[in-house]
């Protein structure tokens, strides 16, 4: 790989963790290919990226995009995307599905972050089931309303005949 190649990976790989608010490093050793494109698909379907990367320039990417904090040793993937709650998702049910895929940290909305953080961030429910339960918030009292309205019909017209 030439020393151009190489400052034109630095220069996407630190563009795209720039503006992901969630990047993810895991250990991929043993993995397939096809259980490697498994992890890519899913990530697809969910906005997210995945990419292995060389160490070295993994790191200038990261310190280039100012996430430190992170240290990177041995064969590492890296799963990033804009939205951290559906990348941190994307890592966890591939890795509980798939052994071999080990969560070692990450760097979410701003800061360094272990296993356990990914694993808080992919329990907590995502853009579309909040915007699922803040509409049926608004809606149960035309909801209530229109249930009362019907009720207090039913009574008249039971009372009429």
């Amino acid at each position: 790989m030439t020393k151009l190649r190489k400052a034109e990976i630095i220069d996407e790989l630190t563009n795209e963790f720039q503006s992901s608010s969630c990047v993810v490093m895991c250990d991929y050793r043993g993995l397939s290919c096809g259980e490697l494109e498994e992890l890519r698909h899913i990530a697809r379907e969910k906005d997210a990226k995945v990419q292995v990367v060389k160490n070295t320039l993994a790191t200038l990417a990261l310190k280039n995009a100012d996430m430190t904090g992170i240290e990177i040793t041995d064969t590492n993937i890296f799963i990033w995307g804009h939205d951290s709650i559906s990348a941190a998702k994307t890592v966890s049910e591939f890795a509980k599905k798939n052994s071999k895929l080990v969560i070692r940290t990450a760097y979410i909305d701003g800061e360094a972050s272990d296993a356990a953080k990914v694993e808080a961030f992919a329990k907590l429910p995502g853009r579309e089931e909040l915007l699922g339960m803040l509409a049926a918030t608004w809606m149960a009292p035309v909801q209530n309303f229109t249930i009362g309205l019907n009720a207090l019909k039913e009574k008249l017209e039971a009372e009429a005949s």
